[in-house]
């Protein structure tokens, strides 16, 4: 049994600051790599953000400086921090895990808007 649920999401207004929380269950066959993706209305899925088993992580450019990814081990989350948002950052934003395979969650949506 494998899932990711990722809660979070909602309205908020420019400058504003939501977190993300995937919940991560089952088991995975060494994985090296959990992250957060997004896809606005009529674009492309894009890498928001990764950490790896080691705790390295990688940031878009778009979202340096202000998003700020955590893996709880203890707690099987990988979370999100979103500060300083801006209509630009208006998506879906999806949870995954990268193994032998890949697994998403079914997204959750952000949207920055006054």
């Amino acid at each position: 049994q494998v899932q990711l649920a990722e809660s979070g999401g909602g309205l908020v207004q420019p400058g504003g600051s939501l977190r993300l929380s995937c919940a991560v269950s089952g088991m995975f066959f060494n994985p090296y790599a959990m992250g957060w993706y997004r896809q606005a209305l009529g674009k492309q899925r894009e890498l928001v953000a990764t950490v790896t088993l080691g705790g390295s992580t990688n940031y878009a450019d778009s979202v340096k400086g202000r998003f700020t990814i955590s893996r709880d081990s203890a707690k099987n989350t990988v979370d999100l921090q979103m500060n300083s948002l801006k209509p630009e950052d208006t998506a879906v934003y999806y949870c995954n895990v990268r193994s032998a395979l890949a697994y998403w969650g079914q997204g959750t949506q952000v949207t920055v808007s006054s």
